[in-house]
This record gives C-alpha cells, sequence and structure tokens, in this order.
C-alpha cells in the first residue's frame, strides 16, 4: 500500500513538472503584485485572471490585456451610441449630441491604439498621456448632454463612461509600475 502510494506520488510529480507549478503561481503572483500598484486591485485581478492570455504575461503584458479591455469597451460604447441615432432621427440637437458622443467614445478606442504602440516601442510617457486622453473623452461627451437644454444624460452611457475609466485608471497603474 506504501509503496503504491509513493509511486503515484512519483506519477504526480513527473507528470506536473515543478516549472510549470512555479510558472502559474509566479504569473499569479505578478497579477497581484501588478494590481497592488492601480487604483482598482480587485476589477484588475478580476479582468486580467479572466484573460486566457494572462497566465503567460509579462507586467508590459498585462497592460495590453487591460487596455484591449478598454478599447473593446470604448467601441462597444461608441457602437452603442451610434445605435440610438435611429431613434433619435426626429430630434436634431439629440442626434447631434448622440453623433458627438460617439465619436468622442471612437477617439477614445483609437487613444488606446496608440497607446498599445506606444507600450511596444517603451514610449511609457506617451502611453500614459494617451491612456488620459481615452480617460476625458468621455467627460467631453458627458458636457455635451450637459450643455444642450432639455436633455439629461443617459445612465447607460454613464455607466459606461465610469467603466471606461475605471479600466483606464487600471492601466495607469500599471504603466507606472513599468516605469519603475
Amino acid at each position: 500500500m506504501a509503496s503504491s502510494l509513493i509511486f503515484l506520488l512519483l506519477i504526480f510529480t513527473l507528470s506536473f513538472p515543478s516549472s510549470t507549478l512555479i510558472s502559474a503561481k509566479s504569473n499569479a503572483t505578478i497579477i497581484e503584485s501588478t494590481c497592488k500598484t492601480t487604483n482598482n486591485y480587485k476589477f484588475c485581478v478580476s479582468a486580467l485572471k479572466s484573460d486566457p492570455r494572462s497566465p503567460t504575461a509579462d507586467t508590459k503584458g498585462l497592460a495590453a490585456i487591460m487596455i484591449g479591455v478598454g478599447m473593446t469597451n470604448a467601441t462597444s460604447t461608441a457602437t452603442y451610441i451610434a445605435g440610438n441615432l435611429t431613434s433619435a432621427a426626429n430630434d436634431v440637437v439629440l442626434k447631434k449630441v448622440l453623433q458627438d458622443c460617439s465619436e468622442k467614445y471612437a477617439l477614445a478606442a483609437d487613444s488606446l491604439r496608440q497607446t498599445i504602440q506606444d507600450l511596444d516601442d517603451e514610449a511609457y510617457d506617451y502611453a500614459s498621456m494617451h491612456v488620459l486622453a481615452a480617460e476625458d473623452y468621455p467627460n467631453v461627451c458627458r458636457n455635451i448632454f450637459r450643455r444642450a437644454k432639455g436633455l439629461s444624460y443617459p445612465v447607460e452611457i454613464r455607466r459606461r463612461e465610469q467603466s471606461l475609466r475605471r479600466i483606464c485608471g487600471v492601466v495607469s497603474g500599471i504603466l507606472d509600475r513599468l516605469v519603475e
């Protein structure tokens, strides 16, 4: 009985090389230590651990993953807002506001795309600048609504704005870690 237990333990040990186990553990540590430098640890860890590329990513790779999350958010928000243009066909002011807001979110996505290029070039100052721009474009959208008389800022757009801000905040924290 004892010899069969030792045999099973030996098979198990040989099946999972220690480097694989250490690598998985050290990557979890990289995610956690990277996320500690951000303004939203729980969100950062959750988002990164849900991406299948994270287990093999270094800090720079984790930044790229979060930038991708932001690009998806900004692009889907631009599409969502543009999709509401047909319902605003009779309201010239609302239609113009929605067009402007959709463009701002598209610009946010473009800024995040540029951030990927900056990351590849290790131009972290430019990357930070582009992330800040992406984070600010939704603020412009909110201000456009505020200036339009009789319009209120839609709850769904507000929710999406907050989500993009949270994502950009996490990306900024990761970029700060890369500069250290």
